[in-house]
């Protein structure tokens, strides 16, 4: 098998930049305004276009019969994934995210559903067969019963399942034990164990990790924004570090790392050298802003970890 496959949400985003995020009741002053292609499955496949070497990447999902649907497309043939697999519902428009983002890159995400509410679980199991992919990368922008389907068949099918656990909600243990590689941020680890919060310190992350592997997904990538990642299985306990950068916008930095990481696995890359390029790859995104605009081309992260590499020599060799 050869290939990725994402299942998963198609949105526009409205993106407008604030000094600060409001607070509840409040009316903060917008600056720039656009309107960008988004949803957590299109970035996410975006991604893997973008950084893939030669991978077959198909993207599932529905847009509405309107201007944005048609976009979304566009965009993501542009990013070289095949969207034979992306329907048109006429029962509602597509789906929306109203985005604000502050100075420091930090932001507030409200996304209406719309046509991403119609993905089934047939389709998308005919998806995988006839995609015959050996990568499935999910995330909970679509209904979860078409999300529990997608993991479960593709599971028994032999495929990798990528699990993004986001927007953060609790989930049944069933799906978990379907998940191959489960990759929280910090709130979401914290809901998924139905704790709130927000923020995990380098101290905490250990506990979290494998806290987060008792339902059952075989390894867990918790992502620690400018922290890095925290790896847990039932073999290793390990941090990442990411390179430090001047955040702009961190929109779809976690969407950059999972499509990065399937990219990197499904072209045989060990877990810690996918890791190492999904990390590098999410740093780079921060930088720009914008979802899909964000994500960088597979030279620009190459350039990058080959900058890391020849630091830590000099460091080495000080």
């Amino acid at each position: 098998m050869k290939g990725i496959l994402i299942v998963g949400s198609l949105n526009m985003d409205f993106v407008v930049r604030v000094e600060h995020l409001p607070q509840r009741g409040q009316t903060v002053p917008g600056a720039e305004f656009k309107t960008l292609p988004g949803g957590k499955g299109a970035n996410q496949a975006c991604a893997v276009g973008r950084l893939s070497r030669d991978q077959t990447v198909r993207m599932v999902g529905c847009v509405g019969a309107d201007a944005s649907g048609e976009q979304l497309r566009a965009s993501l043939r542009a990013a070289n994934v095949d969207v034979a697999f992306v329907r048109t519902v006429t029962a509602a428009a597509t789906g929306v995210a109203l985005i604000t983002v502050e100075q420091s890159g930090q932001n507030q995400i409200v996304v209406a559903a719309g046509a991403n509410e119609c993905l089934q679980p047939a389709e998308v199991i005919a998806a995988i067969d006839a995609a015959a992919a050996s990568h499935l990368l999910l995330q909970l922008e679509s209904p979860l019963e078409t999300v529990a389907a997608a993991a479960r068949h593709a599971r028994a099918c032999g495929r990798q399942v990528i699990l993004d656990p986001a927007p953060a909600r609790p989930l049944d243990a069933a799906l978990l034990a379907d998940v191959d590689i489960l990759t929280p941020n910090e709130s979401e680890a914290l809901a998924l164990l139905g704790l709130t919060g927000s923020d995990i310190s380098l101290d905490e992350a250990p506990n979290i990790a494998r806290a987060l592997l008792a339902p059952g997904p075989r390894r867990v990538i918790l992502k620690l924004g400018e922290k890095g990642v925290w790896l847990a299985d039932e073999t290793c306990s390990r941090h990442f570090a990411a390179p430090r950068v001047d955040a702009v916008d961190v929109t779809a930095a976690g969407d950059c790392f999972n499509g990065a990481l399937a990219a990197a696995l499904a072209e045989g890359q060990t877990l810690t050298e996918a890791i190492h390029f999904a990390t590098t790859a999410a740093t780079l995104a921060v930088t720009k802003p914008g979802a899909q605009d964000s994500i960088p081309t597979r030279p620009e992260v190459e350039a990058m970890l080959q900058a890391r590499s020849a630091q830590s020599v000099e460091v080495e060799n000080a």
